[in-house]
This record gives structure tokens, sequence and C-alpha cells, in this order.
């Protein structure tokens, strides 16, 4: 059995008045949101400006490789991740690859910092915790934010985009220092 159609002339039936209501209350306040979007833009602090380039994987881990060779300090954790502290203004690299951030970072209070970030092999979240700041990371585009860490200590990365069965154990670090 099927559905069956509506009545003939459904469509030429009063509409309510608190239907009309409710509408022109979504309506204006959809208006609102939308007049609201470039200012929170352009006077907000929650969206980051940002530049993205087309880039092979082998490219941008080439580029990894060389700053970890250029800027290593130490090693981290189980697996001995390397930690790079690469000078005030320059180019960071942060690789995203199953299941892990690829290197840690030592940054800089109040140094300003151009932070590439790329993907080995799918698409992965990029977020920082505490501070709100989430991105999208994937394979083949080299995400590039300029950033100024603002407070000292350890912030710790995580991938919120599901990317497997080690989704769960990706993370990864950037600590921040007090300037010299």
């Amino acid at each position: 059995m099927s559905i069956t159609p509506p009545k003939a002339g459904w469509y030429n039936e009063p509409v309510d008045k608190v239907e009309l209501l409710w509408v022109g209350i979504a309506l204006v306040w959809a208006l609102i949101m939308f007049a609201m979007m470039p200012l929170w833009h352009l006077k907000g602090t929650q969206n980051m400006s940002n530049e993205a380039y087309r880039i092979h994987p082998e490219a941008f881990q080439a580029k990894v490789d060389e700053m970890v060779e250029k800027y290593k300090v130490g090693e981290e954790g189980k697996v001995q991740t390397p930690v790079v502290r690469p000078p005030a203004g320059s180019d960071v690299y942060l690789l995203a690859r199953l299941w892990e951030w690829y290197p840690v970072l030592e940054l800089e209070q109040g140094k300003s910092y151009r932070l590439h970030l790329s993907s080995l092999d799918w698409q992965h979240g990029f977020s920082v915790q505490p501070a709100n700041i989430n991105l999208q990371v994937h394979p083949g585009i080299d995400e590039v934010v300029t950033i100024t860490p603002t407070t000292s200590g350890d912030f710790g990365i995580i991938c919120n985009e599901y990317c497997g069965i080690g989704h769960h154990t990706m993370l990864g670090k950037i600590r921040v220092v007090a300037a010299k």
C-alpha cells in the first residue's frame, strides 16, 4: 500500500498566526547571525586566519625532517619523539600521521611562529587543549597558521577527527616556555 497524496488545495489553506510568528522570529535571528559572521571574524579572536597550499606528503615530510635535524634539543616519551625549539619568527612544521603528532614543539611565549600543518595519510583534526583551537589537517594540503603563544606551559594536541583504530592514542604536545 502506498502513501496517499495530500488533499487537493492543501497549499491554499491559511497559515496560523503562531506559525507565522515563529517563522518570522527564525528569519530575523538568521539574518542577525548572518550579519554577525564578518564581525566575529574581524573583531573576535575565535577565528584563525590561515593560508593553505598544495604539497606532496613526501615534500612535507622532508621539511619536517629538516626542521627536526636543525633545531632538535632533546627527546620525549616512550618512542623518543624529538623535541624541537625553532627560533622565533620561523616556520614550524607539525606532521600528523597514524597515530601521532610529530615532533614535540617548544615555542617561546610572546613570540610569533608560522605553524605548518599537514598529514601523511588521512584527514586528522588538530585540537589544542586547553586552548580553543580546532583545525582540519588534510594530506596534500599545507595549512599555515600564524600563532603567538600568550601563556607558558604544556598544551596537548589531540586528533578530534576519527582516523582509525589507534585514533584515541593520537596525542602530541606544544610546550611554551617563558622568553629569555
